[in-house]
């Protein structure tokens, strides 16, 4: 196939819209089901290579969650803790496959910015993973294989309209990469920067113990930056990304952004959370929502009387500022990265906040010492890894 015609562009009224190899060649997918939108295959491309890079830097199969040009959550494929399998909602269903637990994981991270997601995988899109997606709101997935019965459950997806695209695992890119905006072609080298150990040498506080869980996270949180709408930041733990801020025009604001979702990530583990009561006739989306709600400064829309009682069998007591921040402070050993330089403290003091030990940020502020000073003072072990990391 040399080219695929789309229903529209970004929105209705951008027509004609389509997708083609510039050189006149084969595209590198095929679409096994479906009909895939423009934004679809914009986040189809950029989780692949996101996915991709990931499972060749850790050796772990991985998953990603995206939604509009940028991950809602990303991860490997390490095993399930009860807790993470009750979070993730899949703790009813038995083993599960790596490839499985990297995406329940990666939808996990943010259950609500993954709310009718574009899928990636890094490898074969098995049973387990399909039976996962089946009850996800979700608008496709992109793969370089499926099985024969994942493939027969995604195509009974959305009455069949489920996007289902299948990549040619050996695909690479030109070096040059163009897009055009306001009819003026741009033009620059394709980013292929590896990520590896290697970019976590330059340790430069005074603690310098970087265990190799510490680097697997690190890593996770770079390659995860790597392909984020710019400015972004990455909490992460345990082969997890479970915080991302993308796309603010402040760094701080970024971190804070982040920072908040890995908070609300920590504090959905929380018996109190775990337990709410919620009636037996209520839906995953409707749970998501609820939880947030829940947790965050509107909690009497879903504890005010007259509201509890369409959610909820009994009314929860609200969770306190005093009972959150008690939870919170038990959160330890998160790592963060950065796409490009702090540069203030105030980065470091909010990430302290969310437990986060280890950092890996370009450097090259001229407030670096101001920077190493704040992250000294909490304990922390922080990597300047000399390259930035924008995505555009």
């Amino acid at each position: 196939m040399k080219e695929l015609e789309l229903k529209y562009g970004c929105n209705p009224n951008q027509k004609p819209s389509r997708i083609y190899m510039q050189d006149g060649g084969e595209l590198p997918i095929e679409v096994l089901c479906g009909r895939p939108g423009y934004i679809n295959l914009l986040d189809a491309f950029n989780g692949w290579q996101l996915v991709s890079e990931l499972a060749r830097s850790t050796g772990v199969v991985a998953a990603t969650s995206f939604k509009h040009v940028s991950p809602a959550g990303s991860a490997i494929g390490t095993e399930l803790s009860e807790t993470d399998r009750k979070i993730c909602r899949v703790d009813d269903m038995g083993d599960l496959s790596p490839m499985a637990c990297a995406y329940a994981k990666a939808r996990g991270s943010d259950r609500m910015s993954s709310f009718g997601d574009f899928v990636a995988l890094s490898d074969t899109c098995d049973e387990d993973t399909a039976r996962i997606l089946k009850r996800e709101v979700s608008d496709g997935i992109i793969a370089p294989d499926f099985t024969p019965a994942a493939l027969e459950i995604l195509k009974e997806k959305k009455k069949g309209a489920y996007a289902v695209i299948k990549i040619d695992r050996d695909y690479v890119p030109a070096a040059e990469e163009t897009k055009i905006v306001f009819g003026v072609t741009f033009a620059q080298g394709r980013n292929d920067l590896k990520i590896d150990d290697k970019m976590l040498e330059n340790i430069v506080t005074k603690n310098k113990e970087l265990d190799d869980a510490a680097k697997k996270d690190l890593i996770l949180s770079l390659i995860t930056l790597k392909y984020t709408q710019s400015n972004s930041v990455c909490y992460a733990k345990n082969g997890q990304a479970v915080g991302i801020g993308a796309g603010q025009q402040s760094r701080i604001h970024c971190t804070r952004l982040a920072g908040d979702k890995a908070d609300r990530w920590f504090l959905r583990q929380s018996p109190q959370v775990l337990e709410l009561p919620f009636r037996a006739d209520i839906k995953r989306p409707d749970k998501d929502n609820a939880i947030d709600l829940y947790l965050g400064e509107d909690a009497d829309d879903v504890l005010a009387d007259g509201k509890w009682q369409n959610i909820f069998a009994v009314r929860p007591d609200p969770m306190t500022a005093e009972e959150k921040r008690a939870w919170l402070d038990r959160n330890s050993g998160m790592a963060l990265g950065s796409d490009a330089f702090f540069p203030f403290g105030d980065n470091i003091e909010r990430a302290a906040r969310s437990g986060v030990k280890y950092v890996a940020e370009p450097g090259g502020s001229v407030r670096d010492d101001n920077v190493i000073e704040a992250a000294d003072a909490h304990g922390m072990v922080m990597c300047f890894t000399g390259m930035r990391l924008f995505h555009h």
